[in-house]
């Protein structure tokens, strides 16, 4: 008997047919390949990392189940973001309608005008926006402690201190001309050492963690058996259903 090829070196035809068939390693094999694309795409329209799970989980019961209809009209990739990315909108469409729209001009918002927000109603104040700024912090002055000595100072009192140049000159020892040259120095020296850390990182933002992509093949595949959601073979489309 031939043995069948490991589905992750199949190409994204190969690994769609193999779908169709009901293959489920075919299916473990998809969503790796995929599922940080579909994520960030989701995520990026619910801003929110449960909820961007949960439509791509949706996404990918959707794709199988349409899988045989799949004409490779666009690429795989294409067509598998069309569907995460309608099921995100989906979702925020169905969210803003269980909240209700609160007019500009209602009484409502005229009386919250008059409210004085709590710490824990602003979202400045929300543990992940707090941790997220003292994490900036700690990175600007990483960069800052990385800056040349004569320059860090200079830059330091001018910058976090808010001194004049002639107060930070005579502080130094140093005339004025070469307050204003270090000063500027040490601004181009940082502003290049933070746009290269944000390139660096910037591949990772979003970042598709192993838990995180194990957690939804689990999930695909246990609702995949599950007949309570209709299975793989109940959950054919009809004729003329989209995905």
């Amino acid at each position: 008997m031939q043995k069948l090829p490991n589905p992750a070196d199949l190409d994204d035809p190969a690994l769609a047919g193999r779908i169709a068939d009901g293959d489920t390693l075919a299916m473990q094999a998809m969503m790796r390949r995929y599922n940080q694309r579909l994520f960030r795409a989701a995520r990026s329209i619910l801003k929110d990392d449960c909820e961007a799970e949960e439509a791509v989980q949706d996404a990918w019961l959707r794709a199988f189940r349409a899988m045989h209809t799949f004409r490779g009209e666009a690429s795989l990739s294409t067509w598998l973001t069309r569907i995460v990315c309608n099921e995100a909108l989906g979702r925020v469409r169905k969210s803003n309608r269980r909240a209700g729209i609160i007019p500009i001009e209602s009484p409502a918002t005229e009386a919250a005008e008059h409210e004085l927000p709590s710490v824990q109603d602003d979202p400045d104040h929300a543990p992940e926006n707090t941790a997220m700024r003292a994490e900036i912090r700690r990175l600007i002055e990483h960069k800052i402690d990385s800056l040349p000595d004569a320059f860090r100072s200079v830059f330091v009192l001018r910058a976090l201190e808010d001194m004049s140049v002639e107060d930070v000159a005579q502080s130094l020892g140093i005339n004025e001309a070469t307050v204003r040259t270090r000063y500027f120095r040490a601004r181009g020296l940082l502003r290049e050492e933070l746009a290269l850390e944000i390139d660096v990182n910037m591949e990772n933002a979003y970042a598709f963690a192993g838990a995180r992509c194990d957690r939804i093949v689990a999930n695909v595949l246990m609702r995949m058996q599950d007949p309570a959601s209709g299975g793989y073979d109940a959950a054919q489309p009809k004729p003329g259903d989209q995905p």
